[in-house]
């Protein structure tokens, strides 16, 4: 019986540093879903951001850095990774992009995890986590409702061809590895429309908000 308590305990103190809800924020390319996540953040809502994880993760000192310029030679520089560099190597090429993966995925996993105990530890009603690749990388889902930022397939290119260095053939090849943003819908619990402006955005994000905190009254704000 001793042994049942302490193992009870455990789990409730696991249960207390975790956040009251956590949003999984996504979207293809260009649609919306930085200004989006830049909204929560206004919002005053905790946010992890997967890709700013990352350039972390391959800077100058970070956890990547050796591994992927050992998996990658001439990538290195005085500043970490060269992205550029790296992109174009895995740039069209699914070997040395699921290397890549291997490397970085658990890695943002082990920084994500941390996150969401330090604001568990806060108590923190509602914390989101700004994933892009969210469906297709396949992880697992430790999240309690999904937001997809959606556009009209016309606007999103139009966003993503106005980008400094991005062609039709590098936007085509973006598109081919993510999922279709119709399927990505269909498996949101709220989609938000970027295309009908910003100030609508943030109207969504408020009524998101405020549907979870009617259902689940300890992540309101």
């Amino acid at each position: 019986m001793r042994w049942v308590k302490l193992k009870t305990s455990r789990a409730q103190r696991r249960r207390a540093r975790r956040p009251g809800r956590i949003l999984a924020l996504t979207g293809s390319i260009a649609m919306g879903k930085s200004t989006a996540a830049a909204f929560l953040k206004y919002l005053g809502i905790p946010i992890f951001d997967a890709d700013a994880e990352v350039h972390k993760l391959m800077g100058p000192r970070g956890k990547a850095t050796k591994a992927v310029a050992a998996r990658f030679p001439g990538v290195h520089s005085p500043d970490g990774i060269d992205r550029k560099a790296l992109g174009a190597i895995v740039f069209g090429n699914p070997a040395a992009l699921t290397d890549l993966e291997a490397i970085l995925h658990p890695l943002v996993h082990q920084e994500r995890m941390q996150f969401l105990r330090k604001v568990g530890l806060r108590r923190a009603p509602v914390v989101a986590l700004d994933i892009p690749l969210l469906f297709e990388s396949k992880m697992p889902p430790n999240w309690d409702f999904v937001v997809v930022v959606s556009a009209p397939a016309f606007l999103q290119r139009q966003r993503a061809l106005a980008r400094p260095g991005m062609s039709e053939a590098k936007f085509n090849g973006i598109l081919s590895r993510q999922w279709s943003d119709a399927r990505k819908r269909a498996r949101a619990d709220a989609v938000i429309p970027s295309g009908l402006g910003k100030r609508e955005t943030l109207r969504r994000l408020k009524q998101i908000l405020k549907v979870q905190a009617k259902r689940h009254p300890s992540s309101a704000m």
